[in-house]
């Protein structure tokens, strides 16, 4: 490495834990297995209570409510995320939050903690495992974090918090199950090995997600939008749209997409502990597709000094009508729930003739972009 991995740089703390770990999980899945016998249901249900208490308290705690305050959550469930996020071993909420909005405010340059610029390895782990002064932390943007009493408790005391709820709880959990045998298996599978698959799952949203995927809603930066990382990170892997839209507490935007971390939200939001969910209209994420889509064309075309001017005025045209028109069907769905009953039948005929409206838009949009891709292919 350059200079950024020089011996001074190493943080060994780090580096020893992030070594370490893999090597004593898997030293004790086998000499458990070799002495102890297979794990049976006690490792098997604690590892996944400990990988989604783990898990969750990093994608829906430290990451949409505390880095980009996606939603409100009472305090039982702030305490949970505290604990189990220390047992997640990716230091304190504080920290975490403080790293990652630095990632969005910078995202690809050198002051971005985790640039994928730098190589999926560096964005991946590496950046874990070194000391840069570019990236030291004073925490000044995280001070609404600072007024949390919890939150301050966590940061003084992260890992001790993180030894007794990622360690000595699954094993004290195997214990009562079923005595010492499942303890010593319910501390290699619920603690070490949870550690390292919940570990390497975040990881991948710092690296793998901004280099492989789709980029629908932008490509301003290298986020990117991919469905295995979603399945693989509690909903995570929307990544293109989460760097889009960074106050939405959903990822995974459509009812269909794959997101734990946004039904979780949901699920606690009908017990009345979150509240105050955010959502961006849809007329915004549309706008975002077309607009992306519209940007690559003209680039293709302009590649071969084809004047793109008029195209650009139309699209510019029919782009605004569209925004308007999905702005005032959201408004008029708004006005729908709050409406007096004899006055639903008027606001009903309204929405319908805003959308066939909306459908010639939409037509007229996808001709624009149909004329441009045919100029495109003759040129090919």
């Amino acid at each position: 490495m350059d200079e950024v991995g020089s011996l001074s740089k190493i943080n060994w703390l780090n580096s020893s834990f992030l070594v370490l770990v893999p090597f004593f999980a898997v030293v004790g899945i086998i000499a458990h297995w070799l002495y102890l016998g297979p794990p049976g249901w006690g490792e098997f249900v604690i590892f996944i209570a400990m990988y989604f208490a783990c898990g969750l308290s990093i994608t829906v705690g430290y990451h949409r409510l505390f880095s980009h305050r996606s939603h409100d959550a009472s305090w039982p469930l702030v305490l949970f995320y505290a604990i189990f996020g220390a047992g997640a071993f990716q230091n304190s909420v504080i920290e975490w939050s403080s790293d990652h909005r630095n990632h969005h405010r910078k995202t690809d340059s050198l002051e971005d903690p985790y640039s994928a610029s730098r190589g999926f390895w560096y964005s991946h782990m590496g950046w874990v495992m070194i000391d840069e002064d570019i990236h030291s932390n004073d925490f000044a943007n995280v001070k609404d974090l600072n007024a949390s009493k919890i939150l301050r408790w966590q940061h003084r005391n992260i890992f001790l918090i993180g030894a007794l709820s990622g360690f000595v709880l699954p094993a004290l959990l195997g214990y009562l199950w079923g005595g010492l045998a499942v303890a010593v298996g319910c501390f290699v599978w619920g603690g070490l090995a949870r550690t390292v698959f919940v570990h390497h799952g975040t990881f991948l949203i710092n690296s793998a997600a901004h280099i492989w995927g789709t980029q629908p809603y932008s490509d301003d930066n290298s986020s990117r939008d991919s469905f295995w990382l979603a399945f693989l990170t509690f909903g995570e892997g929307y990544h293109n749209f989460h760097h889009t839209f960074q106050a939405d507490y959903r990822n995974g935007h459509k009812w269909f997409h794959v997101d734990p971390s946004k039904w979780w939200i949901n699920a606690f939001r009908l017990v009345h502990l979150k509240s105050n969910l955010k959502r961006t209209p849809k007329h915004s994420i549309e706008i975002a597709k077309i607009d992306t889509q519209f940007k690559r064309c003209k680039e293709m075309l302009a590649k071969e000094n084809v004047d793109t001017t008029l195209f650009e005025k139309r699209h510019n045209q029919c782009r605004d009508a569209l925004r308007t028109c999905m702005f005032e069907i959201h408004k008029a769905k708004e006005d729908l729930k709050v409406a007096m009953e004899n006055s639903k039948e008027v606001i009903k005929v309204r929405i319908s003739e805003m959308r066939v409206r909306l459908e010639t838009l939409n037509r007229d949009m996808k001709a624009i972009f149909a004329e441009m891709n045919i100029g495109i292919v003759s040129m090919a």
